[in-house]
């Protein structure tokens, strides 16, 4: 079975992106561009796995990562970020965050991660 992807990132081209990357091997239940929508999304959608940019307009993707962990705690959450920042990374880490991943090693390590959260269970 496939996992269920919602993916959150406000760069139409970056959705594309990512969407093309993880496709057939995951099923893209929704794409947002917007951080204030992504959690109501995630309730509705209830997807397995939330992959979500560091830098959102409206509500940035640690404190999305943060809320989704704590609200619906099967949904594991996979953080983007432009930046390689070790302060990011902790913070992702410590909002519950099921792995940190830069885009610019996205095409590697995305399908790796989604993997991962899918053979554990998460």
């Amino acid at each position: 079975m496939r996992p269920r992807v919602l993916l959150a990132d406000d760069h139409p081209e970056m959705l594309a992106a990512l969407e093309h990357l993880i496709e057939p091997a995951c099923e893209i239940v929704g794409r947002i561009a917007d951080g204030a929508g992504v959690f109501d999304l995630v309730a509705r959608l209830r997807p397995d796995i939330l992959v979500v940019d560091v830098n959102m307009p409206a509500l940035n993707g640690i404190e999305i990562c943060r809320r989704t962990v704590a609200a619906f705690p099967a949904v594991a959450v996979i953080v983007l970020s432009a930046e390689l920042d070790p302060t990011l990374a902790q913070a992702a880490r410590e909002a519950g965050a099921a792995a940190f991943i830069t885009k610019l090693s996205a095409a590697e390590d995305l399908p790796d991660a989604i993997a991962a959260c899918a053979g554990s269970g998460h």
